[in-house]
């Protein structure tokens, strides 16, 4: 398995306009009938143990600041994956993300036919609001690259047992 990075190929003014950030990350995987939803429950639905204890410290850092820990709660018609509403989905794209005061994100999760397979690429969209969100990013960034890049990953797993 080969996670590459690639420039993002998404129309920003229609996922998150005024998006200043953008990067993405794909995977070639041998499953043909791997639709978007399916691809994005393996990437999201789970952490690592490494990946949910960055992401508690975050939580407790950012609580002072009234940032939001995830979407839940917002006014959503797709359900959750992870920690994430899902927007908007067709089986070759689905749209996730929210929006706080201090920035907006996307996630996408974009389902392409490949050679050998078909091509999984995630792509987050950013747009920052204030200072606050612009220190935020900066201050993620080298995790947020690590993170993407492993749980891109979990897409080749199988799904966990339920």
């Amino acid at each position: 398995m080969t996670i590459r990075e690639i420039k993002p190929d998404v129309d920003r003014d229609s996922v998150l306009a005024g998006a200043k950030f953008a990067d993405a990350y794909r995977v070639t995987v041998t499953d043909a009938k791997l639709d978007a939803r399916t691809a994005a429950e393996r990437i999201f639905s789970r952490n690592p143990r490494w990946v949910q204890a960055l992401l508690d410290l975050r939580n407790k850092v950012v609580a002072p600041f009234g940032l939001k820990t995830s979407g839940e709660g917002d006014a959503i018609t797709g359900g959750m994956i992870g920690l994430f509403p899902v927007l908007s989905e067709t089986p070759q794209r689905l749209v996730a993300g929210f929006n706080d005061h201090h920035l907006d994100f996307r996630v996408v999760v974009d389902v392409a036919p490949a050679d050998r397979g078909q091509d999984v690429t995630t792509t987050t969209l950013v747009l920052t609001h204030n200072w606050l969100g612009r220190a935020y990013l900066s201050a993620i960034m080298p995790f947020h690259r690590m993170i993407a890049k492993t749980l891109l990953g979990q897409v080749c797993q199988a799904p966990a047992a339920r």
